[in-house]
């Protein structure tokens, strides 16, 4: 176990694989929070997968779309469970394959057909335009939807000529308990979680769905001190519209998006030399002289209060500002005092008589 991320606290909105992310981010250190935004429902039963594949027997596709390794896989589990399995994959052997990005491109290889091509950006525009540069007036194109419709997408290929045979694999639908979503929510808009990793676009919609009247909240959040991450461009479309600065690893797959993490958020972390000591502010932690020191939402409230102006001493009402309503200057001394005690080292937090607190910068 590594300890690039102790101290953070980082909130995963995935539903699948959300247990291997979760379990990648604590082994550097990172406390998780597990709020899945949607569940997948397949529709292995579904009249309209079963409808579409019965089409692309009858009109064999010149072109396969595959947006997800999920959705492949799915498909032909549920053409083998319908006796369709080998005819599918006859008529999609000769077809030329465009992965929307690794893990469909990983599925397609998995069902012994090739790969054709894959867009450097994962965007839906880069497949289209590849398309047209190949010709697909008259071209039967099969398309494996990822969650929902993308019907600019299907609209752009008809536009250049194509039939376009939409293949609906699965949908997205609400977690079963929304709690967990509604917390993050609250520890987002309380930036009481450092960083929000997103898996899919239609969870960023989720999220924002979830905050209800408080998504100008979460918006600001996210555009300050709450770090978002998407596993790729797509993903992050959706919040870069609504001017929101995301973190994007090189390739889209979990293990990136989580080193980009390691990459970014001990970069955000505060640095300062206070009474010959080292002090680093993380998230829920404060690190000093080089030992990891968690400390309650409270004392780090006013810790970071102060480290927001080192040297310059803070009167109990402006700390006041920073603790939960309903809190009195009481409340200030005991989150002092409990910071103190967590910091473990005298004199970093220091009282000036009559005025307040502060940190006496080096």
């Amino acid at each position: 176990m590594s300890d690039e991320l102790a101290g953070f606290t980082i909130g995963v909105t995935a539903h699948r694989r959300r247990d291997d992310l979760a379990t990648m981010l604590e082994r550097h250190g990172a406390r998780v929070v597990l709020a899945p935004a949607l569940r997948i429902v397949p529709l292995a039963d579904d009249t309209e997968l079963r409808a579409a594949t019965r089409a692309c027997l009858d009109s064999p596709p010149d072109i396969v779309i595959v947006n997800t390794g999920i959705g492949m896989r799915g498909w032909l589990e549920a053409a083998d469970g319908w006796g369709l399995g080998e005819p599918l994959r006859t008529v999609l052997g000769p077809a030329h394959v465009v992965t929307r990005d690794p893990q469909a491109g990983r599925a397609v290889r998995a069902a012994g057909l090739r790969v054709g091509w894959s867009p450097g950006s994962e965007g839906h525009d880069e497949i289209v335009e590849h398309l047209r540069r190949r010709g697909i007036a008259g071209r039967v194109v099969a398309m494996q939807l990822h969650g929902e419709r993308q019907p600019e997408q299907t609209a752009a290929l008809e536009a250049a000529g194509a039939v376009v045979i939409e293949v609906p694999v699965y949908r997205w639908a609400p977690p079963v308990d929304p709690a967990p979503l509604h917390r993050l929510v609250d520890l987002v808009t309380g930036r009481l979680v450092d960083a929000v990793t997103f898996t899919s676009a239609p969870a960023v919609d989720a999220l924002l769905r979830a905050a209800g009247a408080n998504g100008d909240a979460v918006l600001d959040a996210l555009r300050s001190d709450v770090l978002a991450s998407c596993v790729g461009a797509v993903t992050a479309a959706p919040l870069r519209q609504h001017g929101v600065p995301v973190v994007t690893p090189g390739r889209a797959h979990p293990a990136a998006l989580v080193h980009a993490l390691v990459d970014e958020l001990p970069q955000r972390a505060i640095r300062l030399k206070v009474g010959g000591h080292t002090l680093v502010l993380r998230g829920h932690a404060a690190v000093m002289n080089g030992e990891l020191r968690p400390l309650a939402p409270a004392p780090m409230a006013v810790l970071r209060a102060l480290a927001a102006t080192p040297g310059r001493v803070l009167s109990r009402s402006a700390l006041l500002r920073t603790l939960p309503r309903g809190a009195d200057e009481h409340a200030v001394e005991m989150a002092v005092a409990r910071l103190r005690a967590g910091l473990g080292t005298p004199g970093v937090v220091q009282t000036v008589v009559k005025r307040g607190y502060r940190l006496p910068v080096d």
